[in-house]
């Protein structure tokens, strides 16, 4: 009776096991068979080591890294000349805090930096990295001004638009895969984005609104954020950077004035033209 008894067990694990093998085979010759146009296997991955990003859940942690990745590949190949100077590094960076802190998303790291550039330019990437171009900062006629531009760049970061865009371009391209986006893959589409491509029409808007409110929260006075747009608009035929990829600014104005009350407009810090200009000297 024993004996018949562990026979049957053993037929029964048997039966189990070849279930599990067949179920495992199943799986594999389905996922070696997938097809994603230009986009790397699942197993191809996986065997490279390399860092996936599931971009519809990525986390603050795998985008600060991804950030800090397409930041090394930005100064390394020389697409983004940093501004060596100590003065006013320090100075950008502490405007950069001030407002970062205040912002819908303080719980990530900042690093904000200067791009030695003669262009009217600003971008932001992933994971709480902001670019301020030289031209920009000697356009600027306060620091308040200046703070809008960074306040508006953050807030690209606080509305989450990289992500986004790097996610609409991977399928656009047929380079996101069921497991997700390989890692040199989205560095290469993070950093065509933060120098070549213009943001949507709602993106700015909401990043409008987001460093309108992280402007007032930081004690500076918001006007300077519609006086900056209406001095870059004035230059005429000649648009910088920061208006060619960005939407309809004449819009945007409309709505930056109808969120600020009048009477409070001036208030706050950051209007003292001379008091800037003392500041940014070194450059």
């Amino acid at each position: 009776m024993f004996q018949l008894l562990s026979f049957f067990q053993f037929f029964a694990r048997k039966r189990w096991m070849y279930g599990f093998l067949s179920l495992i085979f199943a799986i594999s010759i389905v996922l070696t068979n997938a097809q994603t146009s230009r986009a790397i296997s699942w197993l191809d991955l996986i065997r490279s080591g390399a860092q996936i990003y599931q971009l519809s859940s990525i986390s603050d942690k795998e985008e600060i890294k991804l950030g800090r990745d397409i930041n090394q590949e930005l100064i390394r190949s020389g697409q983004a000349r940093i501004y060596r100077n100590p003065q006013i590094t320090r100075y950008v960076n502490r405007i950069g805090q001030r407002l970062a802190q205040h912002s819908q998303r303080p719980n990530i790291p900042y690093t904000f930096q200067v791009v030695d550039d003669n262009n009217v330019n600003a971008f932001a990437t992933m994971g709480g990295y902001v670019y301020i171009h030289t031209g920009l900062m000697e356009t600027a006629e306060n620091e308040a001004e200046l703070a809008s531009v960074i306040g508006h760049e953050i807030g690209h970061i606080v509305g989450r638009h990289a992500i986004e865009q790097m996610r609409e371009t991977a399928i656009a391209q047929g380079l996101l895969s069921t497991a997700g986006l390989d890692s040199s893959q989205a560095v290469q589409i993070g950093i065509d984005l933060a120098l070549r491509r213009p943001n949507s029409r709602g993106d700015e808007l909401e990043a409008d609104g987001f460093g309108l409110d992280n402007l007032k929260k930081s004690g500076y006075a918001p006007s300077a954020m519609v006086s900056f747009m209406e001095k870059l608009l004035q230059q005429g035929s000649s648009v910088p950077s920061i208006l060619s990829t960005h939407p309809a600014t004449s819009e945007r104005i409309k709505r930056l004035q109808e969120n600020i009350d009048p009477k409070t407009a001036n208030v706050g810090n950051g209007l003292n033209n001379q008091a800037y200009r003392n500041r940014i000297r070194a450059l």
